[in-house]
């Protein structure tokens, strides 16, 4: 993933803000992880080893793109065997959306999901 910042914050403060697109991408796997029926981040770790490696990983299976003030998300998820996709889906867009615009100020145009496997308990 290229390293690119946003400014979302500028003018009338001490100064600007600006945010690395590995940040959305990490808010947004933190936010997906969060939703039971969610196994992990594909191409990513299982919940278990989050602490212990680090949250950079939770950016894996994420893709982001800003413009302006407007951003679109690509998920790729593992979920757990016997959860509703649809459901678990929904739930994931929503919490990400949120997660996203209440932490970033950034206007969330899309969030969409792409299933990856489904894992065995």
């Amino acid at each position: 993933m290229e390293k690119n910042t946003y400014k979302i914050q500028s003018g009338d403060g001490i100064g600007e803000v600006q945010i690395a697109d590995e940040v959305i991408a990490i808010i947004a796997g933190l936010a997906a992880m969060e939703v039971k029926g969610v196994a992990s981040m594909a191409g990513n770790i299982t919940k278990e080893l989050v602490s212990k490696l680090g949250m950079k990983n939770l950016s894996k299976g994420v893709e982001v793109e800003v413009i302006g003030t407007t951003a679109s998300v690509i998920l790729s998820l593992n979920l757990e065997y016997g959860y509703s996709i649809p459901a678990v889906s929904a739930k994931v867009q929503e919490r990400v959306k949120a997660a996203i615009q209440n932490m970033t100020g950034l206007e969330v145009l899309d969030v969409n999901i792409r299933i990856a496997s489904v894992e065995l308990p």
